[in-house]
């Protein structure tokens, strides 16, 4: 049985990945590498601060303002960078078409807009003492260049993650054609691990997702490559 004909014919996965799920991951995912850039940049700007304050002024900036501003500007730069790019599916298909997309949306003008949002805030009502604000609001362009090169880097950790997923894949059926369930295996925990940290993309998603069903269903049958058309069937129900 040819894998490629077995998957196409059979597993039909192309509703697994949604504008949802692609919004929530790219929240958690540039919110996470948003905040670590923040944190490096007051560090930067204020090498005098103790860990403690450090920590006291980011929690004050992210929670006043900032942290809704963030996921604001992630949603409106998926929204009008797909436009731009001429995406209309409501899906990326790989990591070009998201970095296109979020350029194109304009997320660090979102992010800075968020930043003077929350500066302000935390100055008025006296969340973060003055003098801090100050060196802060003088020093936005360092904490975007902060931020702007810490999102460029998690592009080329996704780029990075894509590459992986492919060679995992590839290495997975040259295993299934052997029938070789332990190399298979092997390359599947590879596969499902580099998943997690990937932007959910149609076109990976999709052979990577088959490949874990026709993956499970044979390890569920202790190892038995011999599939029934009814069996394969089944894979089509084993969708996360």
């Amino acid at each position: 049985m040819e894998l490629t004909n077995s998957l196409d014919n059979n597993i039909n996965l192309s509703n697994d990945v949604n504008i949802e799920k692609q919004k929530g991951f790219m929240e958690t995912t540039f919110g996470k590498v948003i905040n670590t850039a923040l944190d490096a940049g007051i560090r930067l700007l204020m090498p005098d601060l103790i860990e403690e304050q450090v920590v006291d002024v980011k929690d004050a900036i992210i929670n006043n303002g900032f942290k809704a501003g963030v996921k604001e500007a992630i949603d409106s730069a998926i929204d009008l960078g797909k436009s731009a790019v001429g995406i209309f599916t409501g899906n990326f298909e790989n990591v070009t078409q998201v970095r296109n997309a979020v350029k194109s949306g304009g997320i660090i003008d979102g992010i800075s807009n968020a930043l003077d949002y929350a500066l302000d805030f935390c100055s008025n009502f006296g969340k973060i003492p003055e003098t801090i604000c100050s060196v802060l609001k003088s020093g936005k362009d360092a904490l975007l260049d902060t931020i702007s090169s810490n999102i460029e880097n998690e592009f080329d950790n996704q780029v990075s993650s894509v590459e992986k997923i492919s060679e995992y894949s590839d290495n997975w059926k040259n295993y299934y054609e052997n029938k070789d369930f332990e190399g298979m295996e092997k390359e599947y925990k590879k596969l499902e691990e580099e998943l997690e940290k990937t932007i959910p993309l149609e076109n990976t998603l999709k052979e990577a997702r088959n490949i874990e069903n026709i993956h499970l269903l044979i390890k569920n049958k202790g190892g038995d490559f011999n599939l029934s058309n009814e069996e394969l069937e089944l894979a089509k129900k084993l969708i996360s």
